[in-house]
């Protein structure tokens, strides 16, 4: 009997195991009468705030929206400049020029595989106003130095948290780091609605009465615009599943790592590079890539394997068509290029099953026997004469 193929992400799968109370959630709406920015987005916003340990929480319709009011609120105008990584989704340098800001390009620490702060005082120029540093994948970045960075320059910092839900720095949730941050809760983040959903925290009281009115046409009264705004509202029905997901954050967030662990175990004696333990933090697992230097090959086994694998990314940003050629920093990125050679995703979510998990781990350690023997082979004296 042919193996059911284990998917890269099965957002499904949680909603079957929440369905109960998701349902009652929305009953709970449904009889409200009340859809736009009332009690359940209020509600989720106090929630989020107190889980992060921040003040401030502002519901926004998206993650993206959520990273351009950010920007928006701490200053940032047309034509300033934002360094950013090219080692994200395209939604963070989306962002950036959706306020009609210009990114710069800063290449990332090949360990950690977030943005170098080595590399950011080379990059400043008197049109820089922001530094947006991503958490990629729920790896934190070094926000202690990203930090020093930004002062020493006057820079603002807008941490994208788009996969970071959870992650710490020396016990300090993501988030609270910078002068803004920015989470998505599409349906397959660590947190994720049942459609669009983001929003922006911060400790700033100042800032956060900016983005309440930004995310609605300015208005701090109804249809009294104080400034130019959009329409970003996380809805609410959206929110009232948010609230319904985020008790259980944490032990899934357990659950990605313990999975996570499994998988390193069993690529302890192969060339593969699993995701590496970087002191002081703790990784969210949203996604877990490996660098494998025969990619097609590696791929091809797994598939064969019935076990889906993906790529985050195909390219990096200053690689897609869109943005190849016109963006600064782009020529300088040999540690980011590097990267997009060899990245391979892994299924890693807690709704895997323990037999799913089992199966990817042995599958791991059939393709290190296939490896220390092709190497064996190449390396063999009967090998060499053979060659020769």
């Amino acid at each position: 009997m042919q193996r059911e193929s284990i998917p890269l992400a099965d957002p499904g799968a949680q909603m079957r195991l929440y369905e109960e109370p998701v349902r009652a959630a929305f009953d709970r709406v449904l009889r409200s009468g009340r859809y736009i920015l009332d009690n359940e987005v209020q509600a989720f916003e106090r929630e989020w705030a107190a889980y992060l340990c921040v003040p401030h929480c502002i519901g926004v319709g998206n993650g993206t929206d959520a990273l351009a009011l950010a920007l928006q609120a701490v200053g940032v105008q047309a034509g300033h400049e934002v360094i950013t990584v090219s080692h994200t989704a395209v939604a963070t340098v989306a962002a950036i020029e959706q306020i009609g800001a210009v990114p710069v390009f800063a290449d990332i620490d090949p360990r950690a595989r977030c943005m170098n702060p080595a590399h950011l005082p080379g990059l400043i120029s008197e049109n820089t106003r922001a530094i947006v540093p991503v958490h990629i994948y729920g790896q934190p970045a070094p926000m202690g130095k990203i930090m020093a960075v930004a002062k020493e320059h006057g820079l603002k910092v807008v941490e994208d948290c788009a996969q970071a839900h959870g992650a710490t720095v020396d016990g300090q949730h993501v988030g609270a780091f910078g002068d803004a941050a920015a989470f998505s809760f599409y349906p397959t983040k660590n947190l994720g609605a049942l459609g669009d959903a983001g929003a922006v925290v911060t400790n700033d009281p100042t800032l956060a009465d900016s983005l309440r009115m930004l995310r609605e046409y300015g208005w701090r009264e109804r249809y009294v615009s104080l400034m130019p705004g959009r329409n970003s509202r996380l809805d609410e029905l959206q929110a009232a599943i948010l609230r319904v997901k985020l008790p259980y954050l944490d032990s899934n967030n357990v659950r990605r790592r313990l999975i996570a662990a499994a998988f390193t175990q069993a690529l302890r004696n192969t060339t593969l590079v699993a995701p590496a333990q970087i002191e002081g933090t703790e990784h969210a697992m949203h996604l877990y890539v490996v660098e494998a230097t025969d990619r097609p090959a590696f791929e091809r086994f797994l598939n064969g394997a019935g076990i889906t694998t993906g790529r985050h990314y195909p390219l990096a940003v200053h690689q897609q068509p869109a943005y190849a050629g016109r963006i600064r920093g782009s020529q300088a990125l040999p540690i980011t290029e590097a990267l997009y050679q060899r990245l391979v995703t892994l299924p890693c979510y807690p709704e895997l099953r323990e037999e799913d998990v089992a199966h990817i781990s042995e599958t791991l350690i059939r393709w290190s026997s296939r490896s220390r023997a092709k190497q064996r082979r190449v390396t063999s004296p009967r090998a060499e004469r053979v060659i020769r």
